[in-house]
């Protein structure tokens, strides 16, 4: 814990350490004082979980995380069942999960963590640049899909990026999640579409919300877009994602499309 020293000069009030703390909470008084407490918690680490088959892998990863002041690594995995079983007893913020695991893969593992630490945001770093390995992760929950070629300076920037709530595709992945996206359009048959739950109902609001997370845009631009603050914005993905009873932004448009909520042109 940092010390804190009074402000003008060198001279140490006699006063308790207790004694400080209340008169400085009486002075801020109790709105002030929530609000540190507020700030302090969004000051929390993001707590990370890796899982990997590869030792060197998990080392790489491991060293340049450690040298982030706001991510704490709290676990490591070398296979698909140890992955769950950390990830139940650690619970992670996030989650950097290979595909190719021993035991279980990382597919199964995803969907398991999701039960055990439903908070998880579970991003797939992985070798694999095939099309139903993509559409796989997210059906199983997963809120990112890299490839193990991006930069590992860069993976700190994508853990706070997922964690912040923003869903994270490698660029050579994007274009065929979006081919991916219009064959659903055009997949279901009338006869399929009678055989379909009525699909939930999204508010105006939370429709155009739903588009603008197609487009790829963040909570950020969504809120410039829509002239709404950012925290809004959260709100209406939380109750889109609430309401599809599924668990990514990803997901949510998939499902989106499929249920002809959006159309791509």
């Amino acid at each position: 814990m940092r010390a804190v020293f009074p402000e003008g000069g060198n001279h140490v009030s006699a006063m308790s350490d207790r004694s400080m703390t209340a008169a400085r909470r009486a002075e801020k008084g109790p709105q002030e004082g929530g609000a540190e407490v507020a700030a302090a918690k969004r000051q929390d680490p993001i707590r990370v979980l890796i899982a990997d088959d590869h030792a060197l892998f998990r080392r790489g990863l491991e060293m340049v995380l450690e040298e982030e002041d706001d991510i704490d690594l709290v676990g490591q995995a070398s296979d698909g069942t140890e992955a769950v079983t950390v990830a139940g007893e650690s619970l992670p913020d996030v989650v950097l999960m290979d595909i190719r695991m021993p035991k279980v893969s990382g597919i199964e593992a995803c969907r398991a963590t999701k039960e055990v630490a439903p908070s998880a945001k579970i991003v797939m770093l992985t070798i694999s640049d095939e099309e139903e390995d993509l559409f796989e992760a997210i059906r199983a929950g997963a809120s990112g899909y890299l490839l193990k070629d991006i930069p590992l300076d860069e993976v700190a920037e994508a853990v706070r990026s997922v964690h912040g709530g923003q869903s994270l595709i490698n660029p050579s992945m994007a274009g065929k999640l979006l081919t991916e996206f219009a064959t659903l359009a055009k997949r279901d048959t009338e006869e399929e579409q009678v055989q379909h739950v009525a699909p939930p109902k999204l508010t105006d609001r939370e429709m155009e919300v739903l588009k603008l997370v197609a487009r790829g845009m963040n909570n950020r631009d969504i809120a410039k877009e829509l002239f709404i603050s950012e925290n809004t914005v959260k709100n209406h993905v939380r109750n889109i994602l609430e309401k599809l009873q599924i668990h990514s932004r990803m997901e949510a448009v998939m499902i989106a499309v499929r249920q002809k909520l959006i159309e791509f042109s």
